[in-house]
């Protein structure tokens, strides 16, 4: 098989001869559809951002913002995108052509200037315009005090205008060559789609289903397999072949090596739509949570029940990223500087390994053995974290970064513990990302938190402690000295948010 069908702004169209390491991006350029722009071929400037048609629930689409320039097209058979120039209607025979609403808004408040980054833009407010829990009704204060959504010093992590528009939902959009207040304004100036709009209907409708895709050309092979029995089938194989096999879920990370590194694997393995890995699970003792989840759409179907995973997820990358990016991929990269992995240790989480043989759990902090490489074999995949309940009551996740947000952190640390009537600490797991050649536990100082009072004195020579652990290197994104010195303040600081307002102005 070596056409792909794609419905493109309202119209299906095939395609002969994709190659399978092809960018949605590209492809999409080579048809004409130029608004999308490389920008950063990094999945951080949002100048390629296009519309998806994902799931929400069963009978309805979401409308979801994805950069173009990361996943492969094939990723996209069967499936519905829509780029800038299909948001509003071009002039015709039935008459001149309108623009969409929030191109309308962003022209006649003046958020353009040069236009390069702005068709992306639209596209990311687009998905924000359509979002169905929008609502002016429920649209908390907003805060005047942070006015940029990359999270300036005062920012709120959901910055909403009276119209519930969320300024995080441009949070991977980085030009500003209008300055940032021009794009608030339209933004806040969107009202509810009407309902002849187009896209607002298509919402009623249910999302397409994944294809059965396989394209073998130039020397590569993408297959997305109707299961997990295939999927291991083809694990099998390649493995027989002697092939390298690359699992691609948002493709965020495998994206940026094709893009920059210019990696070509000649097997990818598409598992985002896999049911088997899509779960969301509540159970009395533990949360298990589907490999190939979307970010976002674990975050909205957790609604809150983990604060320390609430935490997280606006200082993971973008939001474009998110609505794409999975803790199966994040995990499985193995990097010491993903934010999902201290949190996930802090929380004690474990992961599920599958394969034909079954599947075995294994706890988070054992699953890694050196620099990128973990205890899972060629023959299994990621198909699941689990988090045990009940939750620790204090928590907190410190990104330390030189961005607050769409940046990759110098160090992370996240933070839980259990305190008991009598203020003395029950439990307590902390975990540490960049300053070891793995995600790690810093053990040493959870044994010495344990059993003591949560008192300033324990948290001060803890977080002396904390300074201590893993191996922190020089790079271009801080010191070793620097890192161990936000080990320090990271506990310090967990501590006094943990105390009334009266014990906190005793200790400054």
């Amino acid at each position: 098989m070596s056409e792909i069908r794609l419905t493109i702004n309202g119209h299906e169209r095939g395609f002969d001869g994709v190659s399978p390491h092809t960018r949605l991006l590209d492809f999409l350029r080579d048809q004409g559809l130029t608004g999308a722009k490389e920008g950063c071929a990094e999945g951080e400037c949002g100048a390629c951002a296009v519309l998806v048609a994902r799931p929400d629930g069963e009978d309805r689409t979401r409308w979801t913002s994805v950069n173009a320039c990361l996943p492969p097209a094939v990723a996209f058979d069967g499936q519905e995108v829509v780029t800038s120039e299909g948001l509003g209607t071009a002039p015709g025979p039935r008459g001149p052509g309108q623009l969409h609403p929030v191109q309308r808004e962003m022209a006649t408040r003046g958020g353009s200037q040069c236009g390069y980054c702005t068709p992306g833009f639209v596209c990311a407010m687009a998905a924000e315009y359509y979002r169905p829990e929008r609502s002016s009704a429920d649209a908390p204060a907003h805060d005047q005090t942070g006015t940029d959504v990359q999270g300036e010093e005062h920012a709120a992590d959901h910055e909403c205008g009276p119209n519930g528009f969320d300024l995080h939902a441009l949070s991977g959009n980085l030009c500003r060559c209008t300055g940032y207040r021009p794009i608030r304004d339209a933004a806040y100036a969107l009202g509810e789609p009407g309902d002849t709009d187009l896209l607002r209907r298509r919402q009623e409708e249910p999302a397409p289903k994944p294809s059965h895709t396989r394209i073998d050309t130039a020397g590569a092979c993408f297959v997305r397999p109707a299961d997990l029995g295939e999927l291991f089938d083809h694990l099998e194989q390649a493995r027989d072949e002697e092939q390298e096999v690359r699992l691609v879920a948002g493709a965020t990370d495998l994206g940026v090596e094709v893009n920059i590194r210019h990696v070509r694997p000649p097997v990818v393995l598409a598992v985002d739509r896999l049911d088997e890995l899509r779960t969301l699970r509540f159970g009395d003792d533990q949360i298990e949570i589907g490999a190939a989840l979307s970010l976002s759409e674990v975050e909205r179907g957790l609604g809150g029940r983990v604060p320390l995973l609430d935490q997280l997820f606006p200082q993971f990358a973008s939001r474009l990223i998110r609505n794409a990016a999975t803790f199966g991929g994040n995990l499985g990269t193995g990097s010491p500087i993903g934010d999902s992995a201290p949190v996930l240790l802090a929380l004690g989480a474990s992961v599920v390994l599958a394969s034909k043989g079954g599947d075995r759990e294994v706890p988070l902090a054992a699953y890694y053995t050196g620099y990128r490489e973990s205890v899972r074999r060629p023959d299994e995949i990621l198909r699941a974290v689990r988090i045990p309940l009940p939750l620790a009551d204090h928590a907190a996740f410190h990104k330390i970064a030189k961005r607050r947000f769409d940046d990759i952190s110098s160090v992370a640390v996240a933070i839980a513990i259990q305190v008991d009537d009598a203020a003395a600490i029950t439990s307590a797991r902390i975990g540490l990302g960049g300053v070891a050649a793995t995600p790690i536990r810093a053990r040493e100082v959870e044994a010495a938190l344990i059993g003591q009072p949560w008192t300033r004195e324990t948290a001060v020579n803890a977080a002396a402690l904390l300074a201590r652990q893993g191996t922190p290197i020089d790079d271009m994104r801080a010191s070793a000295r620097y890192r161990s010195a936000m080990l320090e303040q990271s506990l310090l600081k967990f501590w006094a948010q943990q105390q009334p307002a009266q014990a906190q102005e005793v200790t400054r």
